[in-house]
């Protein structure tokens, strides 16, 4: 099984992208959903967000108000470093439970919704091929101010808090350019499903993890057998 990562700013279209995997029964594992999980009332990162950020953040049933915990985040890098390291372990720690409950499952591939893919890095050496979802930058604004009812300048404080698409775009495998219909975007990801099930790149790694494990088993028996001969033999008086 290998993996495929899907990333691109905020409000480029991602999900539409996701959704055409979903559609043909590609598992999706997405990042977003993780990260609204893992600060639900009472699990260790909320617990966290609580102590650090107080409770001006919470809302009166206690779940996050992530509006409010946005604004202090976009508007302070250091604070935003400090959300990350308490949500982003826990974030990829559930992650990789599911990568494994899904490789033995027989999935060739699986992919995976990670807007932060290139800030953060920590998932990059595990990724075999990565599309990105890009549009025209007024387009991405005006979309993101629609969506979450941002003002002008919080949604540009957003996007600014991202890597810049053409980056990204460079760092990639594939992009997908989603300025047009959905009906285009759709098109182009279908494309790129079609050339990805072609690939028999997940047969190379389950080989490789299937030899290694032969040779693991087969080092334990060595060493069980010979350990079991040298306590069997017979005690010289």
């Amino acid at each position: 099984m290998f993996l495929v990562a899907v990333t691109g700013g905020i409000a480029t279209g991602k999900s539409t992208v996701t959704q055409v995997f979903r559609d043909n029964g590609v598992p999706v594992i997405d990042a977003d959903i993780i990260a609204r999980s893992v600060v639900e009332p009472g699990k260790p990162a909320w617990q966290k967000i609580k102590m650090v950020f107080g409770d001006g953040v919470l809302k009166e049933g206690g779940e996050i108000d992530r509006e409010a915990l946005g604004r202090l985040i976009f508007n302070s890098a250091e604070k935003r470093k400090i959300l990350n390291e308490i949500t982003h372990p826990e974030i990829h720690r559930i992650m990789y439970k599911q990568i494994i409950k899904y490789f033995f499952l027989g999935h060739p591939f699986v992919v995976l919704d990670l807007p932060l893919l290139f800030e953060t890095g920590v998932m990059l050496q595990f990724i075999h091929k990565i599309i990105t979802v890009t549009c025209e930058e007024d387009m991405q604004l005006t979309r993101l101010m629609d969506r979450n009812r941002f003002s002008e300048e919080d949604a540009k404080k957003r996007i600014a808090a991202q890597m810049p698409l053409q980056q990204k775009c460079e760092k990639s495998h594939f992009v997908i350019e989603n300025s047009g219909s959905i009906r285009d975007t759709q098109a182009e990801t279908l494309k790129i499903l079609e050339m990805l099930q072609e690939s028999n790149h997940h047969w190379k790694l389950r080989g490789i993890l299937l030899t290694t494990a032969a040779i693991l088993f087969s080092g334990i028996a060595w060493f069980l057998h010979h350990r079991y001969k040298i306590f069997s033999l017979p005690q010289i008086q």
